[in-house]
């Protein structure tokens, strides 16, 4: 998190106290005592680069077939346990949360998870997760307070839920549901997949836990999958399509999963850090994997699993790919691109095509700075995520890159029936350190303020005015980029918005700078998650309904409603989530 441009009124005073030598109380923190930055890093620089094989997760259908061949709806119990989980070759095995069928066969990440569009997949989450957390737990934050066990909650993140199925951070529970959260409301979720095809995610989304249950291992894959459309396509398919899920993580010498339990603000936060950046990238649960590929084309579905990193990955001798999807949707047309960057949250789908690559092997790198866009760059083992190691023999290759995609409804600015002001702030203490941040100058728990009408589509004017680029996530809704804007004279327009609570008195329209821009072609289309731009104000027009119009095949407006967020985990943990509420 970079440091604030502007000076506020802080909302509390507080004693800093500044410490470069990182603690924790806690299983992971016991076993990780003396641990310094400087020792975190020999720890990584310890773990030879591209020794493990990059895993396929194990895939569990969400669907059956009829003895007539229907696509029928299936039943899953996925179950989180904890468990050994193998990160490196030469690591000591790191205790970890993982999902999975059962604790033997959980995984991190967990099962890959294939839907059919239009049928339903039912999931039980099952919570079999221990009395005690592995991380500390900062009560000074608005968490979920079980007596006694780690709470967790699923999100299917990029889906169509129901709102009692998705995920809501009120609605967590303990071991056998032994204690439950206000909003609660049923033990088995539905996912209708309706009118869908694309990549999603499933995580643990429970109130000032997501960072934590996240870094211990409870993230996993999910597509839904429709033959009609893709058969057309002709695209990398079976073992030519991969998910690749990125994280970061360090490791103390004896294995465990190391976080820096001192927070920033220590008399306000024992335990919060403003972000959580690992040293050591970890890909489909092993630690710089890599993979045999043939001189051919392949289908990567890249998911940014991290807390805060954000990444921007190219494939070290400059060959290029191509984009063909963006968070759950196909893009209009595809994108070539040298690079693409990718916040925490996002999903890139992109093809890879090797038989371009003239040498026997291929890296895909990072250089996205930390924090982004203006911390530190990526160190040599950082800056590398994985490596394709291509064979010599040239192969025949049916699968193609068509030249037209999914086409996309456009919305404008006429189709909007309501327009909101949607303010991203950081608080800071006297000495300039991060203490919260907020979404219009309110928690989750403050009352709803933003209540869309179902069908409808709605302009909302994103205001960043913090110094950290947020990607921001709208749940079940989907929106499009209309344009972002740079903003001038921030100082000033800061202190105008925390003076009233919100921007609508400040004339923001007298601090925006130049001419609008519109977003990347690469982004151009539907998105569940937009990267808000430090000191921009981004335009995008929510539609709340599927993408084609139609009705949510549920009630939206059922309790206990949604949610956005920003989807830097640490941020999203200390107030920057709000609730909205759809109705009829």
């Amino acid at each position: 998190m970079g440091s604030m441009q502007f000076g506020v009124k802080n909302w509390v005073s507080m004693l800093f106290i500044t410490s470069f030598l990182l603690s924790s109380c806690t299983e992971a923190g016991i076993h990780g005592d003396g641990e310094t930055e400087e020792s975190l890093e020999e720890n990584a620089k310890g773990l030879r680069l591209f020794v493990d094989k990059l895993p396929s997760m194990p895939i569990l259908k969400g669907f059956t077939l009829s003895p007539h061949g229907a696509y029928l709806p299936a039943n899953l119990t996925i179950g989180m346990y904890k468990k050994l989980w193998k990160f490196h070759r030469d690591l000591p095995p790191s205790t970890v949360f993982a999902y999975g069928e059962s604790a033997e066969n959980a995984t991190v990440p967990g099962p890959s998870i294939v839907a059919m569009s239009g049928v339903p997949t039912y999931v039980k989450w099952e919570n079999h997760l221990p009395d005690k957390h592995i991380f500390a737990i900062d009560k000074s934050l608005e968490e979920a307070s079980p007596k006694k066990g780690v709470p967790a909650v699923v999100h299917l993140h990029g889906s169509v839920s129901e709102p009692p199925s998705d995920g809501n951070a009120r609605s967590w529970y303990t071991r056998n549901f032994h204690e439950k959260g206000d909003k609660w409301k049923k033990a088995v979720y539905v996912y209708h997949n309706a009118r869908t095809t694309g990549n999603m995610w499933y995580h643990d989304h429970a109130l000032g836990y997501t960072r934590l249950n996240l870094l211990a291992g409870l993230v996993g894959a999910y597509k839904v999958v429709n033959p009609s459309v893709e058969d057309k396509f002709r695209l990398p398919r079976k073992k030519f399509d991969r998910q690749l899920v990125v994280m970061d993580r360090s490791f103390t010498k004896s294995g465990y999963i190391y976080i820096n339990s001192t927070g920033n603000n220590p008399d306000l936060h024992p335990e919060w850090q403003p972000e959580y950046f690992g040293n050591v990238i970890v890909v489909n649960g092993k630690a710089w994997p890599y993979l045999k590929v043939q001189r051919r084309k392949y289908r990567f579905r890249i998911i940014n699993a991290s807390n805060a990193r954000f990444y921007r990955f190219a494939l070290d001798d400059g060959t290029g790919f191509t984009q063909i999807g963006s968070d759950s949707f196909y893009l209009e047309a595809p994108v070539h691109l040298k690079s693409v960057l990718v916040a925490p949250s996002e999903i890139v789908d992109i093809v890879v095509d090797f038989s371009k690559v003239k040498n026997n092997s291929v890296v895909l790198t990072n250089d996205a700075a930390y924090p982004f866009p203006d911390g530190d760059e990526p160190d040599e083992m950082s800056g590398k995520v994985v490596k394709f190691l291509v064979k010599e023999k040239h192969v025949e290759d049916k699968a193609r890159i068509p030249d037209v995609l999914e086409p996309v409804l456009k919305l404008s600015e006429k189709h909007a029936v309501a327009r909101r002001n949607i303010v991203l702030y950081e608080f800071d203490s006297a000495s300039g350190e991060p203490t919260h941040l907020l979404i219009n100058f309110a928690n989750f728990s403050a009352p709803v303020t933003e209540f869309p009408k179902h069908g409808t589509t709605e302009l909302w004017h994103i205001v960043n005015l913090t110094p950290d680029n947020h990607p921001l996530h709208i749940h079940v809704a989907a929106f499009q980029v209309l344009h972002e804007q740079r903003l001038n004279n921030t100082d000033q327009l800061a202190a105008c918005a925390v003076q009233h609570r919100g921007i609508e008195a400040c004339h923001i329209e007298s601090y925006a700078d130049g001419t609008p821009a519109p977003p990347p072609s690469n982004e151009a289309g539907w998105k569940n998650v937009y990267k808000m731009k430090p000191f921009y104000v981004t335009t995008i027009l929510v539609r709340f309904s599927l993408i084609d119009s139609q009705p949510f095949p549920f009630d939206p407006s059922a309790d206990p409603g949604y949610a956005y967020h920003c989807h830097i985990l640490d941020h999203e943990d200390n107030s920057m989530m709000r609730p909205y509420k759809i109705v009829a």
